[in-house]
């Protein structure tokens, strides 16, 4: 196995429990929308994206945007395992007054923006691309989004965008767990076929399996056709990694029991 690979899968363990104990501790909620994208995480930071963490603002840095700012937590527990800041900070996670707000917050070492809106991320992202594209910066831009996200227009005119200005630096992620807060995706906007939808707005697309780490980065390092922008299709379990989660909506808004959290902790524990 790859030593990187070996590394992102070990990341994606600690970040899960992480997570979870700290998301207990503060009674919070969007525990499994965090489960599901912690494997595309782990990946970004462990084998791809290069980003120092003594100096998170250097302008050669590759850019990350969170557009899907429910899933602060996870994203949090692995900057702190890549020393972005002192893990003994994540204790005071969405207590009044911290930098650690409940929606990705850019006061936090290793977050360019705050997001939470949905629908905002991906064209602050296309900003960005633009902007790396009329210099010599050899900078990526990477974007995760939800698939409930897609529901919002400002999306839609984003794809637009950078199809338009040939962004090739430019990769959005979509977590396609199939679920969003008030129920399955299909019910409430049907994307349809996504991958043909993207690819007639004018992007390279690729449909990976959102835990497999080797799939992942296989299709962040594969090379855009013409100039185009590219879409990973990340298909995801929401919940993923404690079974009583996993495809159970409940969860992106709940917070464990104090039973609940037992279970689900030695569940990520024992998990390979």
């Amino acid at each position: 196995m790859n030593k990187d690979i070996k590394q992102a899968k070990e990341l994606a363990k600690q970040a899960r429990i992480t997570t979870l104990e700290i998301t207990y501790r503060a009674k919070a909620s969007h525990i499994a929308s965090n489960f599901s994208c912690t494997d595309i995480l782990s990946t970004l930071y462990e084998c791809y994206l290069a980003i120092n963490p003594s100096d998170p603002n250097n302008k050669e840095n590759d850019i990350f945007i969170l557009s899907k700012g429910h899933a602060a937590v996870g994203l949090y527990a692995i900057l702190a395992e890549k020393k972005f800041f002192p893990k003994e900070e994540l204790i005071n996670y969405g207590k009044n007054g911290t930098e650690l707000a409940g929606h990705i917050s850019h006061h936090v070492p290793g977050v360019i923006f705050s997001t939470g809106s949905l629908g905002h991320g991906l064209g602050l992202t296309c900003g960005v691309a633009l902007g790396k594209n009329k210099t010599t910066s050899t900078s990526k831009t990477i974007c995760l989004l939800s698939d409930g996200e897609l529901n919002e227009g400002s999306v839609w005119e984003a794809f637009l965008f950078a199809a338009h200005h040939k962004l090739k630096n430019l990769t959005c992620i979509i977590d396609k767990n199939n679920l969003q807060g008030l129920g399955a995706t299909q019910d409430i906007i049907n994307t349809g076929d996504l991958k043909k939808k993207l690819e007639a707005f004018n992007f390279t697309v690729y449909e990976v399996d959102g835990h497999n780490h080797e799939q992942i980065i296989t299709a962040l390092s594969a090379q855009s056709d013409n100039n185009k922008p590219k879409v990973i299709i990340a298909n995801t379990i929401k919940g993923k990694g404690v079974s009583f989660m996993e495809n159970n909506n409940v969860w992106h808004y709940r917070s464990p029991t104090t039973e609940e959290y037992n279970l689900a902790r030695e569940e990520l524990l024992n998990n390979a």
